[in-house]
């Protein structure tokens, strides 16, 4: 989760509450460096307050809009704001919700699963599945058309990370930073590898390549329909 929120004792208030509720959370109060934050390690989620530092919190969602690392982000506004044309305005410029000041914590909370569960699906549970894929994260099990597959460790994280964010484009970089962690030593050619010997463990018995190889870009899940 990314917090964009200038209020320090409201930012520390939902920070206490999502990591109790296992999210990572990265905070600031500027505009700017959201932005920023955003581009670099991709959020799951953007909690964004309507008036923070730097930029307003409408032209940081109307940006993070036009990225297209960060185009399908789900985002939720935070603001004291409670007019129907400001909530408009919100909404129009590319927000999945809108909470106004004063909120319960655990609303909001209960507020972003439902938002994460609507628009990603695969973080609502320990099943994950993508076109005749199905991932058992608890179980450690994955199989293809009702057949169980055998994947190593590595591939079994990527996999899991490709089914998270299914059609999106990854690069080796970003893929190094979600598979293997930030400041990894790991050579990029790496990544390949490992691509090539999930594909191996995935394309059985003739079926299509469900691994996208994008030129210049990196990789997608991509069932091609």
């Amino acid at each position: 989760m990314l917090l964009v929120e200038d209020d320090a004792a409201l930012a520390e208030l939902l920070t206490y509450h999502f990591k109790r509720e296992e999210f990572a959370v990265t905070h600031t109060s500027d505009g700017e460096e959201a932005l920023l934050l955003a581009k670099e390690a991709t959020p799951d989620i953007v909690l964004l307050d309507w008036m923070v530092e730097g930029l307003s919190g409408l032209e940081v969602c109307r940006r993070l809009r036009r990225m297209p690392e960060t185009a399908n982000i789900p985002i939720i506004m935070l603001t004291a704001r409670g007019e129907e044309e400001d909530r408009v305005r919100g909404l129009e410029t590319g927000a999945d919700d809108y909470v106004t000041k004063p909120f319960s914590p655990r609303e909001l909370v209960a507020r972003v699963q439902a938002v994460l569960r609507r628009v990603r699906p695969a973080l609502a549970g320990e099943q994950l599945s993508y076109a005749d894929i199905e991932m058992d994260t608890v179980g450690h099990k994955v199989k293809r058309g009702g057949k169980t597959l055998q994947l190593g460790p590595t591939e079994f994280r990527l996999l899991k990370h490709f089914l998270e964010h299914p059609g999106w484009v990854f690069s080796r970089e970003r893929l190094l930073d979600a598979v293997w962690g930030h400041g990894s030593d790991i050579e990029l050619r790496t990544v390949d590898v490992h691509i090539r010997r999930l594909r191996k463990g995935i394309n059985i018995d003739g079926t299509r390549d469900i691994i996208r190889t994008v030129r210049s870009a990196g990789y997608a899940l991509d069932s091609g329909d």
